[in-house]
């Protein structure tokens, strides 16, 4: 069997594959990658299924090594790729050697990357995943963030061509759309005006469960309380501080704070990937529009993945590719 050697990990390394489902009732949150569509664009890159275990990396990867040939791409933003020294392009597909040494440095303008090896991360499948869930120790590799030493088996596939993108994949700086509620009568028009009319500031109070935001207090008008009931990833409370809270892929099943809105499936990628310190606004949408931009953005990712084609001019990596 083929393995993946650590060492050196960067401050959060973990396995994930598209994560858990259907066990939100038994209390099992699904966890999975921050950005899909930039997981899924590196497992297409080395020619891997879409639900095939790669590694999510926050800032910066590591240095690693394998024990028989792969191929690796590594996606999620513009980042420092070198293999025994020399530099390699993010975004598309490489070689790697026995005996050579790969080291995936900071990520710029994106919190959250992957690294994808040809036949993907073969850990044992808990509950039907190889995602980890760190709050519960859960899946990946010993339910942990990956440390020096640490050896991961990956699978056998069938030797792949170098691919790289052909389209672009694109971040907006648009603002980030939401849709009102559950909880949206929970808060009067002053507090949506507050909502809807301000920037708020990503805080570094962070991590693969939520992220907090700095900015005006939201004030619930019926309190801060409810009787818990189900979040997903997306889901922005609002606690007794008024401070918001956007509950992310490792997020809990239930929650008893108010949740003002929810943010739009097509923007929780970029709302993932928004640095620590950056503004951001809201703007309110139907769930009729909202549907209407995923399975737009569905199909351009389809695009994107099926434009992945052998390149002798990879594209430069100053072009920003991740939504």
């Amino acid at each position: 069997m083929m393995h993946l050697r650590i060492l050196q990990a960067g401050p959060m390394v973990t396995v994930q594959d598209r994560g858990r489902r259907g066990l939100l009732h038994s209390g099992v949150s699904g966890s999975g990658p921050m950005d899909t569509p930039s997981f899924r664009i590196a497992n297409a890159l080395v020619g891997n299924g879409e639900d095939m275990a790669a590694l999510e990396f926050a800032s910066a990867g590591g240095t690693f090594e394998v024990t028989e040939p792969v191929r690796f791409a590594v996606t999620g933003g513009d980042v420092d790729i070198r293999i025994d020294g020399s530099a390699v392009r993010p975004w598309e597909s490489h070689n790697l050697f026995p005996g050579s040494t790969l080291v995936v440095g900071g990520l710029r303008s994106a919190v959250w990357g992957y690294l994808a090896f040809s036949g993907g991360i073969d850990t044992p499948l808990i509950l039907g995943s190889r995602a980890t869930h760190l709050r519960t120790g859960l899946g990946g590799h010993e339910g942990r963030c990956l440390r020096a030493s640490d050896l991961l088996p990956i699978g056998c596939l069938d030797p792949t061509p170098h691919l790289a993108l052909t389209k672009l994949w694109r971040r907006s700086n648009r603002p980030i759309n939401v849709v009102a509620g559950p909880q949206d009568d929970y808060f009067d028009a002053s507090a949506w005006r507050t909502f809807l009319g301000s920037s708020f500031v990503v805080s570094s109070s962070r991590d693969r469960m939520a992220q907090m935001l700095d900015g005006p207090v939201i004030s619930a008008c019926r309190g801060n309380d409810i009787v818990s009931d189900g979040t997903t990833f997306g889901s922005i409370q609002v606690p007794g501080s008024g401070r918001p809270i956007v509950l992310m892929a490792e997020r809990q099943t239930t929650g008893g704070y108010p949740k003002i809105a929810t943010v739009a499936s097509i923007d929780v990628p970029r709302l993932a990937q928004t640095p620590s310190g950056s503004a951001i606004r809201f703007r309110l949408i139907s769930q009729a529009a909202a549907e209407a931009l995923l399975v737009a953005e569905r199909q351009a990712l389809q695009d994107v993945m099926t434009g992945l084609s052998e390149k002798t001019e990879p594209m430069s990596v100053a072009q920003e590719v991740a939504l």
